[in-house]
C-alpha cells in the first residue's frame, strides 16, 4: 500500500526544516511535554530545568525544551482556546509522527504525553479560589471534534446524551463532545491534592462562559442548569478554553493527554484571585515531579 503523502499546502514545512507555527524542528521535541496558555509562562516552567537544550518562539507560540531531574521536557505555550490546541497538537504530532523529508508517516509512530496547566473558573462549592482541577471529562462547546474522522470513537456518548438531555441543550450552540483524559495519566498527576472533575472547554471569555456585559446572553439559565447536571456520581467542576480539544484530538493521534488547573475564580461564591502568577508555581512543581 502506498504510503500517504502530505502536500507542501497541508503540512508547511519553513526553509530551516522547522514546523510552520512552532518553529520547532523535529530533533527538538521531547517526548514529555507540558503546555500552557501564557508564553511568559514558559520562562516560569523552564525556569527549573536543571539544562536548556533549545529554545523557539513565534508569535503566542514559545517553546524551551531542557532536563528536569533527568526528564527530557518541552515546555510550550499555545495562547487561547481550541483552535491553538488544533494548531499545536497537530504540528508536534508532526514533528513525532511524520518524516519531514519524505513527508509521509513513519513506520513507527512515538506516543506524547501532554499536560496542560492553566487557570480555570470553579463551578461547584467545593472548587474554591485555590483548587487544583484535574479535567478527567472535557465537555467540548467548541465543536473541534466534530470536524475529525473518528469524533463518536473519542467521545463519552452516553456522558454526552445525559448532558444535552439535562440542560436541554440547542443545538444551534453547536453539537458538544466529551473526551477523556487517559486514566493512567490522569492518576499519575491527580494525586490526593487535586480535584478529579468534568470540565467544560468553552469557545469564549464572555458569553460562552455566561458572563454577560453589553450583549444579552441566549440562555441566561445555561450556567444554573450546568452547575446543577449529574451524572454517575459526576458534575461539572470548572469552565476553562482547551481541555476537550487537547483530550479529543491526543485520543485520536494515540498520545496521553490531561488538563490540570488552577481556580482563579469561583462563579458561585463571585469571588476571583487576579495576583494567581505568585502562586501557580505550586503546580507547577507538582506536575514536573509526577509527568
Amino acid at each position: 500500500m502506498e504510503k500517504k503523502y502530505f502536500a507542501p499546502s497541508e503540512l508547511i514545512i519553513n526553509a530551516d526544516g522547522s514546523v510552520f507555527h512552532l518553529h520547532l524542528k523535529p530533533e527538538n521535541l521531547a517526548d514529555k511535554v507540558i503546555l500552557v496558555g501564557d508564553p511568559g509562562r514558559v520562562a516560569l516552567v523552564a525556569s527549573h530545568f536543571e539544562n536548556i537544550e533549545c529554545e523557539a518562539s513565534n508569535r503566542e507560540f514559545r517553546a524551551i525544551t531542557g532536563t528536569f531531574r533527568g526528564k527530557r521536557i518541552t515546555v510550550l505555550s499555545t495562547g487561547i482556546g481550541c483552535d491553538n490546541i488544533d494548531i499545536v497538537v497537530n504540528e508536534l504530532d508532526a514533528l513525532a509522527n511524520i518524516d519531514f523529508k519524505t513527508r509521509t508517516a513513519k513506520e513507527t509512530l512515538r506516543q506524547l504525553t501532554f499536560v496542560r496547566i492553566g487557570t480555570c473558573g470553579g463551578l461547584q462549592p467545593y472548587t474554591p479560589v485555590g483548587t487544583y482541577i484535574a479535567s478527567a471529562k472535557s465537555i467540548g462547546f467548541d465543536g473541534l471534534l466534530n470536524f475529525y474522522a473518528g469524533r463518536n470513537q473519542a467521545s463519552d456518548l452516553t456522558f454526552e446524551a445525559e448532558f444535552k438531555k439535562q440542560v436541554g441543550w440547542d443545538l444551534q450552540m453547536g453539537n458538544p463532545y466529551v473526551a477523556c483524559a487517559d486514566k493512567e495519566l490522569l492518576d499519575r498527576i491527580a494525586s490526593d491534592d487535586m480535584v478529579r472533575g468534568v470540565t467544560i472547554a468553552c469557545g469564549g471569555f464572555f458569553g460562552p462562559q455566561g458572563r454577560e456585559l453589553r450583549l444579552p446572553l441566549q440562555d441566561p439559565k445555561l450556567n444554573e442548569k450546568i452547575e446543577n447536571f449529574s451524572y454517575n456520581n459526576m458534575q461539572v467542576t470548572n469552565f476553562e478554553m482547551e481541555s476537550s480539544a487537547l483530550a479529543g484530538l491526543a485520543t485520536l493521534m494515540g498520545h496521553k493527554a490531561v488538563t490540570v488547573c488552577m481556580v482563579i475564580a469561583n462563579r458561585l461564591a463571585k469571588e476571583a484571585n487576579a495576583s494567581y502568577k505568585n502562586t501557580i508555581d505550586g503546580l507547577i512543581e507538582k506536575v514536573l515531579e509526577r509527568i
